[in-house]
């Protein structure tokens, strides 16, 4: 059984997570909304998602687009954690995660680099 935890307190989780993205990355970040949402409709145990055109993708016809989303799956998240300590790390693992898609890291490197 997983973690039970109030929205509000994931939500900060996901804050104080962003918060640990260093400064230079954090204002390279633009046009994207993160949002915490309960689940994925179609991949209920999928932990996050980028939705979006990578930055190394945006070209001149990028401009006026809608924002790109990176959503955070909360309920898949406790489903998998023991602790809040595990939700604290899962958390932090899947905000830089998404946010590394939006910079164009593929999920090979991501796992490589032991953000998988």
């Amino acid at each position: 059984m997983g973690v039970q935890m109030s929205n509000e307190h994931f939500e900060e989780l996901v804050s104080e997570a962003l918060d640990e993205i260093p400064a230079e990355l954090a204002r390279a970040i633009d046009n994207v909304v993160i949002l915490v949402e309960p689940r994925h409709d179609e991949e209920p145990d999928l932990l996050g998602l980028y939705q979006g055109i990578a930055l190394t993708d945006r070209d001149s016809h990028y401009a006026g687009s809608l924002p790109d989303t990176i959503s955070i799956y909360r309920d898949a998240i406790l489903d998998i954690c023991h602790t809040d300590d595990d939700v604290v790390h899962e958390v932090l693992v899947t905000v830089v995660h998404e946010i590394a898609h939006y910079f164009g890291i593929e999920e090979e490197r991501l796992h490589q680099l032991g953000w998988g």
